[in-house]
């Protein structure tokens, strides 16, 4: 619903908006040109009535004086019958040239405050700030609900720059857009008079003046004890009529000034709504506080960005919809598929769910969570993948379905699956699957399955569900997920070193360069390749990055396994095709803090590739689990020269099939005083291997952070523990 109430008003006004952007941006650098060519430098102390003295003495006929909010002092004056208007030198009263206001900027502010349609266009206009508005406060509630929560709202943004490119515009505009948009729709409101803006209170005319000859316009006592710098107008009586007066208009009120006597007659000091207009004007326009115009000039301009990328975002979304072939109507299904999903790509998975029953003969009904009814009269199983949106809520197409079910409840006995898809880098990985499988089980549904989850939308775990799913069913179940690849590259493998043959454990670590250049990747991320015979692609984490001249990764061969027995049997010159997956969120932070790197197996690749680019020498600590040290001691060789030359820090490695016999969890806790102290510096824990390694590495670090009243999950919350685990 949230993200409807954000993307519609969008689509709608997504060119009255950038109109409205594109043109305050341009307004916004006025006073700061204004600001650079003022003549009020040198003006304090400078009366009212010094200023018109010695305007007096270089201009006749003066009908006005006139400064503007930066300062610049304008006359307009009729000598001889020819209207003029001139910028002067409030320390002389000397003319400085002829006052012109921009025929562009007055054509541009017409278009932004009323797009040339005079008071309809007003409104107009307002309604476009209606839309920045809640564009801004639905864009913001996005953010915060992706990020999960307040506090996260100025943490890194997790995926690749295209993937939060919108998001990571539209919250360094937020501040900027949300101003604009409230005093828009304030100025909006105050023309259409919803809101009063203090001009009704004006002095009344007054009706009673001094008799006599008029005093010299430098001898006015009014004018005299008028600071020039709240001067905003001076309009001098007609010529000829002794009944005139002065008109001032003041930053503190209005008033008239008797042109025989010299005082101040019905004067009105401003009120407050009249104060708070003038501010958000300022606010609005930059006038008087040109610093505050250009980054608000600034953030206008993103506007087109965001809107153009916005757009784009919401037609993915849409092609990235689901189209389901053969949806059996609700109440003929016997299998139904619920999906829950934020950005569609939980759709995915449903529809090869969906395809794969179907050819095993069942009727299958696949909808949204949030379709759900609770009568499927020949239902005889439901399935339900969803994702977890931000801190554990649920995805944009399940948010209503918990209060449904609640609701309408359950055919008792009813046989159900729950497949949680997420990414273990979020504290609350897969949580609403988990609250979802205990609402079901609530609601009195049977489990076919416990509930399992999918990391990165792996396609190898999606599989092993689907294989676990067919036993159930007691028919094969090949649930083959083929994401869209990005384009594949040619690489040629170039160098292999051999490890772990004495334990039959045979890992290697193998070196492409390409034909041509190699793709941009950083080590840390992921580089997908195809083994023959599969459509599924298998995922290694890069030891490598492309400046580095070669892709390295670190392959342990596994009995059944298609791609590393393919890998471990390519000869030196074979050619692959691979393609690179960014993996931005699995790599050391930039800054000075610690960083303790924990792997195990081939899950040292990575690590050696941060260690590698460490040549700013920050602190790192390489916390490693093997096997056997004369076998496989992966990069022994690389870790014992970094140690050298200071890239790393320290190492400690475990090896299992050793005389000492030690995992890497045993290490941690043996170190905890260091790693306390690590962690109480601001480190950073990076984690790369098996899940098992992983969790015996959570509890181990569990203990180990105790005394410091820290948990993993905390750090995980903070952005500073991150996993690449399989």
């Amino acid at each position: 619903m949230l993200r409807q109430f954000h993307s519609l008003p969008g689509l709608i006004a997504a060119l009255l908006v950038m109109v409205l952007a594109i043109s305050g941006a341009i307004l916004s650098v006025d006073p700061a040109l204004e600001r650079l060519h003022s003549t009020s430098t040198s003006a304090r102390q400078l009366s009212v009535g010094q200023l018109a003295g010695r305007v007096a003495s270089h201009f006749a006929g003066v009908e006005q004086i006139q400064r503007s909010a930066s300062g610049t002092v304008i006359v307009y004056y009729n000598q001889n019958g020819q209207a003029g208007a001139e910028k002067v030198d409030p320390l002389s009263g000397e003319g400085l040239g002829p006052y012109e206001p921009s025929a562009f900027s007055r054509w541009v502010k017409d278009l932004h405050r009323s797009l040339f349609l005079g008071t309809p266009g007003h409104g107009v206009s307002g309604i476009g700030a209606l839309f920045m508005l809640t564009l801004s406060v639905s864009g913001a509630l996005l953010l915060v609900r992706r990020l999960g929560g307040w506090r996260n709202l100025l943490r890194p943004l997790r995926g690749t720059f295209s993937q939060r490119w919108h998001a990571e515009v539209g919250r360094l505009t937020l501040p900027g857009l949300l101003l604009s948009a409230l005093s828009g729709l304030y100025m909006s409101a105050t023309t259409f008079g919803f809101i009063a803006d203090g001009s009704q209170s004006e002095p009344a005319f007054p009706t009673h003046v001094s008799a006599g000859p008029a005093l010299p316009v430098a001898k006015l006592q009014a004018l005299q004890a008028t600071d020039l710098n709240d001067l905003r107008e001076l309009v001098y009586p007609s010529p000829g009529n002794p009944r005139d007066v002065f008109s001032l208009r003041t930053a503190q009120g209005d008033g008239y000034v008797d042109q025989v006597s010299g005082a101040l007659l019905s004067y009105q000091a401003h009120d407050s709504m009249h104060n708070l207009h003038e501010l958000i004007y300022q606010l609005h326009t930059g006038e008087g506080l040109w610093w505050l115009g250009l980054p608000l000039g600034l953030c206008a301009l993103c506007v087109p960005l965001m809107s153009v990328t916005g757009l784009l975002l919401w037609w993915r979304r849409r092609k990235a919809g689901p189209n389901i072939r053969h949806n059996s109507p609700a109440h003929r299904a016997d299998s139904v598929i619920l999906v829950g999903s934020e950005n569609n790509s939980t759709w995915g998975f449903a529809k090869t769910l969906h395809d794969a029953l179907h050819q095993s003969g069942h009727q299958v009904h696949s909808a949204a969570m949030n379709e759900w009814v609770g009568d499927y009269r020949n239902a005889q199983r439901v399935f339900i993948l969803t994702a977890t949106h931000g801190d554990g809520d649920a995805p944009a197409s399940a948010s209503k379905f918990l209060a449904r079910l609640a609701k309408t409840g359950l055919k008792p006995g009813l046989p159900f699956a729950v497949l949680g898809l997420g990414d273990r880098q979020f504290a609350q990985f897969c949580q609403y699957a988990h609250q979802v499988q205990d609402a079901m089980l609530q609601a009195g549904g049977s489990p076919l399955l416990g509930l399992e989850t999918v990391n990165r939308q792996s396609p190898q775990e999606f599989a092993r569900w689907g294989h676990a799913l067919g036993e159930v069913l007691q028919h094969d179940l090949t649930l083959i997920h083929t994401p869209q690849r990005p384009q594949t590259h040619p690489l040629e493998l170039t160098e292999r070193i051999v490890y772990g043959e004495q334990v039959n454990a045979p890992t290697h670590v193998l070196r492409f360069k390409a034909p041509g250049k190699l793709p941009d990747f950083l080590a840390g991320d992921l580089v997908g390749i195809l083994p023959p015979g599969s459509p599924i692609p298998r995922f290694y984490s890069l030891a490598s990055g492309s400046q580095d001249g070669v892709l390295e990764i670190c392959v342990r061969k596994h009995n059944g396994g298609m791609c590393s027995q393919f890998l471990h049997g390519l000869d030196i010159g074979a050619q692959i095709e691979a393609f690179i997956q960014p993996n931005p969120q699995f790599r050391p932070a930039s800054g000075t803090h610690p960083v303790i790197l924990i792997g195990a197996g081939t899950g040292i690749g990575p690590l050696a590739g941060f260690i590698r680019n460490n040549t700013a020498h920050h602190p790192m600590h390489l916390y490693w689990g093997g096997r056997n040290p004369a076998s496989d001691f992966l990069y022994e060789p690389q870790l014992k020269q970094y140690l050298a030359d200071r890239r790393l820090t320290a190492l400690r490695a475990a090896f299992s099939q050793a005389q000492d016999r030690c995992y890497v969890q045993d290490r941690l806790i043996g170190d905890a005083l260091t790693l306390r102290r690590l962690i109480e510096k601001g480190a950073q824990v990076l984690v790369c291997g098996s899940r098992e390694m992983a969790k015996g590495v959570m509890h181990a670090l569990d203990e180990v952070l105790a005394p410091l009243n820290l948990t993993v999950l905390t750090l995980k919350a903070q952005g500073r523990y991150r996993e690449d685990v399989y």
